[in-house]
């Protein structure tokens, strides 16, 4: 120590002086993506920006596999309740390694319930970069944060892998969304093949909008193609003969549907999404926290919104729009909720 009378270096004060507010809890350090310990909060544009990073990179590999020639490596994973074959295939797996791998090493202990498990280990040596595009910058305040605990991340690596073994390339999309105490709030649809990409984040932006108008009376309802005929059945009774059915693969493609995007992004447009039975999370959440965004909804058949905290599976069914009257729609197709019962 330094004898009485003598002054301290300017270093030395400067240490004591941090030293003094540390003890006395008036330091803050910066957080930085990726740092452990209890009570982490996540600022949600970083969450937002990596949900984009990882949509893109596993779309990245589900390309690479689809071009690198016509052995996809496909399995069956068994059948889904609609009896339809549920495929596997390399361009699954290497997107779910990638995706997985991305968020793991930038946010350690982060939940995150992906469609595909594996063996192999996740790569951890190559975490985001911290990149936030300008257009993202520009309509999402930073400072927005949550509680790591209370987030859960939803990813689905290739959705519509059925389209995907057949060459229907437009169905095609990579997904993650973030809930937060099992609300969507962040909504990440990407097109491998047409390289688009849709995000959004509620309450604070989106780099898509809902179209000037719909068509409430005969609504073009969007629907599965493995249930396409059922679905007409019961949509012309709550909708009169005049309405239009377009079967389409993969939700992803199907809440995009409903936006206004242009041909080439986006073939098909409907008016609202209607499916009759069980559907995986991973397959809705990010569809449901866009439409949310954009003032629209994604409910079970009954209007009850869907819980995105643990449970995989939507046993009853959703019906999903923006620009309508969301709850006329509910009342229209209430009859379906025992079909659904019995599926």
């Amino acid at each position: 120590m330094a004898a009485l009378g003598r002054r301290l270096p300017r270093p030395a004060l400067a240490l004591l002086l941090l030293l003094l507010l540390a003890a006395c809890g008036f330091l803050l350090l910066p957080s930085l993506p990726g740092a452990t310990g209890g009570g982490q909060r996540l600022d949600l544009r970083d969450l937002l920006a990596l949900s984009v990073a990882a949509a893109e990179a596993g779309g990245r590999r589900v390309r690479a596999v689809h071009e690198a020639g016509s052995d996809l490596q496909q399995r069956s994973k068994g059948q889904t309740q609609e009896g339809a074959e549920e495929l596997l295939t390399a361009g699954d797996l290497q997107s779910h390694r990638c995706m997985a791998s991305l968020w793991a090493s930038t946010f350690p202990g982060i939940r995150v319930i992906s469609e595909e498990h594996d063996e192999a280990a996740l790569d951890l040596s190559e975490p985001w970069d911290g990149n936030i595009p300008l257009e993202m910058q520009e309509m999402v305040p930073s400072g927005q944060t949550v509680a790591m605990e209370s987030v859960t991340v939803w990813i689905d690596p290739l959705d519509a892998t059925q389209e995907y073994t057949e060459g229907l390339l437009s169905y095609v999309t990579t997904m993650v969304c973030v809930a937060v105490d099992g609300k969507p709030v962040i909504g990440v649809i990407h097109k491998p093949f047409s390289g688009f990409t849709a995000w959004a984040l509620v309450g604070h932006g989106a780099n898509v909008s809902a179209r000037d108008s719909y068509d409430e009376r005969s609504p073009r309802l969007i629907v599965s193609r493995s249930h396409a005929g059922t679905v007409r059945t019961f949509s012309q009774k709550a909708f009169g003969t005049n309405v239009n059915i377009i079967p389409a693969g993969g939700a992803g493609y199907k809440v995009l549907s409903l936006l206004n995007l242009n041909k080439a992004d986006q073939p098909d447009q409907a008016d609202a999404y209607l499916h009759i039975t069980f559907i995986k999370k991973w397959d809705i959440c990010a569809g449901n926290a866009v439409l949310s965004a954009l003032g629209g909804h994604m409910t079970t058949l009954d209007g009850k919104d869907i819980d995105y905290l643990d449970s995989p599976g939507n046993k009853e069914g959703l019906i999903a729009s923006v620009g309508l009257d969301h709850l006329q729609l509910v009342k229209k197709v209430s009859g379906l909720e025992e079909v659904v019962r019995k599926a």
